[in-house]
């Protein structure tokens, strides 16, 4: 059984207003690095074995604290970068709310590619993709996986069991942690958009997959991409 911890990025001076997408130079803001801070300091009651991240500089950033003090190295996954927004890249929120496009992306995701970039579909079949990997890579370990928003919302709906269109009523705040544990069985959401303590889960981490089998629920699955 392996521990993903989805963490998305802590803020930059951009969180909230423009779709920053794959935005180069984009770097923690002063709250942004006390939020690394505290999610490092939260998370260290788990034995983290591994930190990922997308290459991006706030991922990258906010990884690092949470490796430093394991003295672990961050290793960058391309496929964990933000959604390819294409032309939107970089747009004010507030203008792009007020497109047509935009009211798709909100009720009918799925049917939507962003001009010149690329769809939901093609995106969550990518952070899955990596995701199975990373797990296969640490078939019993906890992993730290440091991510975007959107990208974090679209894996765990695929590990929910949620259509892609029903994504948006997933909430992914800065510097949380959403947890799913993956194994030879149905994947489990153990934590979404957690900005609190952890330290019950590096009991359930320690006793893997004996503290997953008191949950009940079926035997064996093969998780399958979108």
């Amino acid at each position: 059984m392996t521990l993903l911890l989805l963490v998305r990025h802590a803020v930059t001076d951009s969180t909230g207003k423009r779709l920053s997408g794959s935005t180069p130079g984009l770097h923690l803001s002063d709250e942004g690095r006390r939020q690394a801070a505290a999610l490092a300091e939260r998370l260290s009651p788990l034995a983290i074995s591994a930190v990922y991240a997308s290459p991006l500089e706030r991922c990258m950033e906010t990884a690092e604290f949470v490796a430093a003090p394991r003295r672990l190295g961050v290793e960058a996954v391309p496929e964990l970068e933000e959604v390819g927004y294409g032309r939107w890249t970089g747009r004010s929120l507030s203008q792009l709310a007020r497109t047509a496009l935009w009211k798709r992306i909100q009720n009918a995701p799925s049917s939507v590619r962003f001009p010149g970039g690329e769809t939901l579909v093609e995106a969550q079949r990518r952070a899955v993709s990596a995701l199975e990997a990373v797990a296969a890579r640490h078939p019993r370990g906890t992993v730290a996986l440091v991510s975007h928003a959107d990208l974090i919302r679209l894996a765990v709906a695929h590990f929910a069991g949620v259509h892609i269109d029903l994504f948006q009523r997933i909430v992914v705040s800065p510097a949380s942690v959403s947890v799913v544990l993956i194994g030879d069985r149905v994947p489990r959401i153990l934590r979404l958009n957690d900005t609190g303590s952890l330290t019950d889960l590096a009991q359930r981490a320690h006793h893997g997959d004996r503290a997953a089998r008191r949950d009940g629920g079926p035997r064996k699955r093969t998780v399958r991409g979108p």
